[in-house]
């Protein structure tokens, strides 16, 4: 439990291939079902401090109440993932912190001296900050605003863990729009 933040919500691992990367957490961890979007809908993408066009495939399923996502980066825009990846890394990345006070715990990190490394926003209630606290690799910090659709949305993908029974691993159809 953080100090800051409250409970971990997220582990997010960016992958090479996330094909086999659901097929491995369905067929070896048996985690699923994935929820699996080819271009994630970020819009106003910044990369320490200037913008980008991003795009990158995701894949979302839990674990219990953690959240496991899954990233792919599909073009060479600049992003703390293509970081990651050129530094011949794969794997566990960040782990974030869901909030429905972005605002307040933004100015928590800030006060904490956490420098942002990439933000951007999904649709019109979910903003998220990566902050670059990165001492070894997976220690970067992600807050991400839980309210609105998006946060129904993660509740969703709980909720279809909960009573999981194998039946369709990957799932293209987002639980709610966001």
């Amino acid at each position: 439990m953080s100090r800051h933040f409250g409970g971990v919500t997220q582990n997010g691992y960016v992958v090479r291939d996330i094909d086999a990367a659901m097929r491995h957490w369905i067929e070896v961890m048996g985690i699923g079902p994935w929820f699996y979007v080819e271009r994630a809908p970020i819009k106003r993408f910044m990369h320490r401090g200037q913008p980008a066009d991003l795009h990158v495939s995701i894949a979302l399923a839990n674990s219990g109440p953690l959240q496991i996502e899954l990233i792919q980066q599909r073009n060479d825009a600049p992003s703390m993932y293509r970081e990651f990846l050129d530094a011949g890394r794969e794997g566990l990345q960040h782990m974030a912190y869901w909030t429905d006070h972005f605002d307040r715990d933004l100015a928590t990190a800030t006060e904490l001296g956490w420098p942002i490394g990439q933000s951007g926003e999904v649709g019109s209630d979910g903003r998220f900050v990566y902050f670059d606290t990165e001492a070894h690799p997976g220690t970067v910090i992600e807050l991400s605003e839980k309210s609105g659709r998006k946060g129904r949305m993660f509740e969703r993908i709980r909720a279809a863990a909960e009573d999981w029974d194998g039946s369709e691993p990957i799932r293209t159809a987002w639980p709610i729009d966001v």
